[in-house]
């Protein structure tokens, strides 16, 4: 199987944030992979090993982008690809599903034959937008399906469990196919001390894309556009309420949300 996933470099969430001129101050903040995305990196590696094939990584970014590829390449990728273009920064989703794209077409004409799955992690844990997976499948033309968990293969079908709402839901789409990644119920694998001295002598390739639309991509041409940022409002601290009886707890609360006018 041809496999391709899709990755982001974020800044990492589980650091606190401070604000700097009333914007997230990242400057010391480090960078890692997307969480979803390394979701999906390990659900293409497991089904890489189930049905043998090759996992190419495909980003967009700067040249820090390399360290977060090559962590990708010491846990099941076998090749990475960064598309590294100053015109591109500030691309809304929309430019950046057309980056994308057309970075995979291109990798498919090199290649002589279309990947047969492209994995995307189901939104970003930066802006939490959850668009790009589909508008690539969209561009592309192809099959989509969105928050799975696990994903099979039978005569050129993909199979594919989908996590909804109401419960879990059996896909099924043709090859080649798009799918979004949420959760599983694993984790990702850690890289062995082998796997990271193996991907530190791996390439990072760079791939330019001819002939973009200016008027796609870059902060020009972003149909969304970041206005301004600000904190969450911070938290009340909730009411006690420690009475001897049930009762009486239930009386006061009821009293307090009268008086607040809750009701």
């Amino acid at each position: 199987m041809n496999i391709l996933v899709c990755v982001k470099q974020v800044p990492d969430d589980s650091i606190e944030v401070t604000a700097k001129d009333n914007k997230p101050n990242l400057s010391e903040i480090g960078k890692v992979v997307n969480a979803f995305d390394t979701y999906a990196l390990e659900m293409a590696t497991r089904f890489k090993e189930a049905n043998d094939g090759e996992i190419t990584v495909l980003s967009i970014g700067d040249k820090t982008t390399e360290k977060s590829l090559k962590n990708c390449l010491a846990v099941g990728g076998n090749r990475a690809v960064l598309i590294n273009d100053e015109k591109l920064k500030e691309s809304d989703t929309l430019g950046t599903s057309y980056i994308l794209a057309n970075g995979i077409k291109k990798l498919e004409e090199e290649n002589g034959e279309k990947f047969d799955i492209i994995f995307c992690g189901k939104e970003s844990t930066d802006t939490a937008c959850g668009q790009v997976g589909a508008q690539i499948s969209e561009i592309l033309g192809r099959g989509f399906v969105t928050d799975i968990i696990d994903v099979s293969v039978k005569d050129n079908i993909f199979s594919l469990n989908q996590e909804t709402e109401e419960g879990y839901n059996v896909a099924e789409t043709n090859c080649p196919c798009v799918v979004t990644v949420t959760k599983p119920n694993y984790d990702p694998r850690y890289p062995t001390i082998k796997n990271k001295m193996k991907a530190r002598r791996m390439p990072i390739d760079s791939l330019t894309i001819p002939n973009l639309d200016n008027e796609k991509v870059g902060r020009e041409g972003a149909y969304v556009k970041v206005i301004n940022f600000y904190e969450p409002p911070k938290k009340e601290a909730g009411i006690k309420i420690q009475e001897e009886k049930c009762e009486d707890s239930t009386l006061k609360a009821i009293q307090i949300m009268a008086e607040a006018k809750v009701f």
